[in-house]
């Protein structure tokens, strides 16, 4: 979730400080962005993500199951809930995001002894995408894992792992 400055009517220095206090205040997490000599143009801004999102679903008003499915911004919500669950089990060294500005992105990248890949789909039968595919290559990662909300773990294809979310989540 990237907020625009233009839409709250604020300057940006306002709006990094504002970011700055919720991020510190454990209510959002502020990936930064991975940079890599590729030759192509990359985002270098932080991605935003809630930490919480029980409370992002208060703020958006949503009040059940239904409507956070209809919801435009459940995406962003489930987005959340993983990369929160991701960096809670794996414990990276370092969490990055990664994207191009000709659309081509990673949801997380984890550096550690190995650079390992993870996409977020909230989608029932996830497939191969070509932004996964030049992630891959681009930054030469060792695995890729596609989380979904499905029951299965499956390999996708070569070096992409797809994993039920509620392989990450704590039991009980």
């Amino acid at each position: 979730m990237r907020p625009s400055r233009r839409s709250l009517g604020i300057s940006e220095p306002t709006v990094r400080r504002y970011l700055d206090v919720l991020t510190q205040t454990f209510m959002l997490r502020q990936p930064q962005p991975w940079h890599a000599k590729l030759g192509k143009r990359q985002v270098k801004a932080p991605m935003v993500c809630f930490r919480d999102s029980g409370l992002l679903h208060a703020l958006l008003g949503i009040a059940d199951f239904d409507a956070l499915m209809a919801h435009p911004r459940s995406g962003a919500s489930w987005e959340g809930l993983v990369i929160e669950q991701v960096l809670r089990i794996a414990q990276p060294d370092e969490a990055y995001f990664w994207a191009t500005h000709g659309g081509a992105e990673l949801d997380l990248l984890l550096r550690g002894g190995q650079r390992i890949g993870v996409e977020i789909e909230r989608m029932d039968s996830p497939r191969v995408t070509p932004s996964m595919q030049i992630a891959l290559h681009d930054l030469q990662l060792d695995a890729l894992y596609v989380v979904y909300p499905g029951q299965r773990r499956y390999r996708l294809a070569e070096r992409i792992e797809v994993v039920p979310v509620a392989a990450l989540l704590p039991l009980g």
